[in-house]
């Protein structure tokens, strides 16, 4: 069985995905951090491999940028491949002075101004968050392997929010109690469709740009510089 986006076969697929945005960084995670592992998906170049790690059979796929990328490629390995698990692995801007660049960030409710719950589902919704018990083993494997995390709220947008006019604008829109601490672009898209599909997911992130630092994370840097997220997510995989 194959879907239009997805060339993999039924079962090429492992029950739990690791999931960057960046299709170079999964095979880079593939190369690096997976035994025996093989190519299941390249159609449109969203590499996915299949291997194990600590003996756990675990598939890494790309999701592409944006929701629209991520609402596709979830759902089809939620609804169509058997998948029970999703962890997205991916960068992220800050909003908080104290949070440093390759700070680990695990998100526990997103906001978005997106259309995207109404679209899918015919339902308004713009908070949506993580799944509890996928988080409490990130944040338990956390402690083990003694690699820091933050926990906070994100916000997930529907353009680079380096690019927009004005984000101040955009920040005050956001409900007042909510108090984000970081923003991406896929999150909202994820936690959505595994909620309506009775799927586990979460979304771990590193720091590679912020409102209050100056240097922002070089293509390589985000690429290749954030062994510490990929370890933890994979590490959480082996539960």
């Amino acid at each position: 069985m194959s879907t239009p986006h997805n060339e993999a076969n039924k079962g090429d697929i492992a029950k739990t995905v690791i999931m960057p945005g960046d299709p170079l960084r999964t095979k880079y995670i593939a190369e690096n951090f997976l035994s025996d592992y093989r190519l299941v998906n390249q159609v449109r170049g969203m590499y996915a491999y299949t291997g194990k790690y600590k003996e756990k059979e675990i598939t890494v796929m790309a999701s592409g940028m944006g929701m629209p990328s991520m609402g596709i490629y979830s759902y089809e390995l939620f609804k169509f491949y058997d998948v029970e698990n999703i962890i997205r692995i991916g960068s992220c801007g800050s909003y908080k002075p104290e949070l440093k660049l390759f700070d680990i960030i695990l998100s526990e409710k997103v906001f978005s101004e997106s259309n995207f719950a109404l679209t899918f589902n015919n339902e308004i919704c713009h908070i949506t968050e993580g799944n509890k018990e996928l988080n409490s083993i990130i944040e338990n494997t956390s402690k083990t392997t003694n690699i820091n995390i933050v926990k906070g709220n994100t916000v997930c947008t529907d353009c680079f929010d380096l690019y927009m006019t004005d984000v101040n604008k955009f920040l005050k829109r956001v409900p007042k109690d909510f108090n984000p601490i970081s923003a991406e672009m896929e999150a909202f898209a994820l936690f959505y469709i595994a909620k309506i599909l009775n799927k586990k997911a979460s979304c771990l992130m590193s720091v590679v740009d912020s409102k209050y630092i100056k240097e922002v994370a070089t293509p390589e840097e985000r690429q290749t510089g954030l062994n510490n997220m990929i370890k933890l997510a994979l590490e959480s995989a082996t539960f």
